[in-house]
């Protein structure tokens, strides 16, 4: 009796931790030797720094083995050896944010030969405007309109437009990226919703790095000597950082607004006694990083179609929208937590 009593006490408890973990979602799927890779554009920025270790984080807690981190540093061919190798390595799953959407066929073809799950992070993996991977994106549009609405109203409180044909507005864009380009147009299409018509915008391009937003926005200004009051907007805080870096050699930041994306270099400007970045859209790298470990290791563990639920009509693949939150100087460490640090 003693014995049967014991048995049931510890078959039940049993039961107990196994109903427990399938609740989790990662029950009776467990494997000792899941590897899942992370290739990324620029390891050498805090956001994706900081996703990448969100998600590394998040892997290894759901039972991965290991997660490999790539830079292919804004470089193609840097990218492309990447992805021989995580291929070679035989990894279960593969996260990338692609440096260059161009490269996204070659991508998914060879994953697809290779058997191995792909998700796109922050840059979809795209063909001829079609997906061809599930993807966690920013929504990228209403975030831009967001960072534009939040410009105008600025502007029109502060009464910063004193004289029209002596301002402009500067557009950042990244017209070779493709979720960057929504960015652009959501606080352009703010922007002239208000009412600065009078009020110039000028595009200056370039490929998300602060050198060469630095370079475009010096060319810009120094194309446009007569304009001495620049309001600015980035589709990331490398952008916007760049553009302050111009306008401070320019002799020009203190009667200009730059708005980024990201926060995460925006916070740094703001322990400064001044600077001309008076604003980002806030994203939390954490939440970026946590949501795409999971989808994969879900994907791999119980072969749960990533973002299915996010798929629309018509859609081969699902999208995982993001969102953002506007931070200034004022209120960027209540918002943004200990990322403020």
């Amino acid at each position: 009796m003693y014995r049967t009593s014991r048995f049931a006490r510890i078959l039940t408890a049993a039961l107990a931790v196994g109903m427990a973990l399938a609740a989790a979602g990662f029950a009776q799927t467990a494997r000792k030797d899941i590897v899942i890779a992370g290739i990324y554009k620029a390891l050498d920025q805090g956001w994706f720094q900081d996703t990448s270790a969100a998600a590394e984080k998040t892997a290894l807690r759901l039972g991965a083995k290991e997660y490999i981190k790539l830079d292919a540093n804004m470089n193609p061919d840097k990218y492309m050896n990447a992805l021989e190798t995580v291929i070679a390595r035989k990894v279960d799953g593969l996260i990338v944010c692609i440096p260059d959407q161009s490269l996204s066929k070659v991508t998914v073809d060879k994953c697809k030969a290779a058997g191995i799950p792909v998700l796109a992070d922050d840059d979809a993996l795209i063909l001829g405007g079609k997906k061809l991977a599930p993807s966690f994106e920013l929504d990228a549009f209403l975030v831009g309109k967001q960072m534009g609405e939040w410009l105008v109203d600025t502007v029109k409180k502060d009464g910063l437009v004193k004289n029209p044909s002596a301002t402009a507005f500067m557009s950042l864009t990244m017209l070779t990226v493709n979720s960057c380009v929504p960015r652009s147009q959501g606080y352009e299409s703010a922007w002239k919703a208000g009412p600065f018509a009078k009020v110039a915008i000028i595009n200056a391009d370039y490929n998300g790095e602060t050198e060469k937003a630095f370079n475009a926005a010096s060319a810009t200004i120094n194309a446009n000597p007569k304009i001495k009051t620049w309001f600015v907007c980035a589709p990331n805080d490398e952008g916007a950082q760049g553009a302050v870096r111009a306008l401070e050699q320019s002799g020009l930041d203190k009667n200009a607004v730059v708005v980024g994306l990201g926060g995460y270099l925006a916070k740094d400007e703001y322990k400064k006694p001044y600077s001309a970045f008076k604003a980002s859209a806030y994203i939390d790298p954490v939440t970026d990083g946590e949501t795409v470990a999971t989808a994969m290791m879900e994907k791999i563990l119980k072969n749960k179609e990533i973002f299915a639920e996010y798929r629309k009509p018509g859609e081969d693949f699902g999208m995982y929208p993001l969102g953002a939150k506007m931070v200034t100087k004022d209120d960027y460490r209540q918002i943004m937590g200990k990322a403020a640090d």
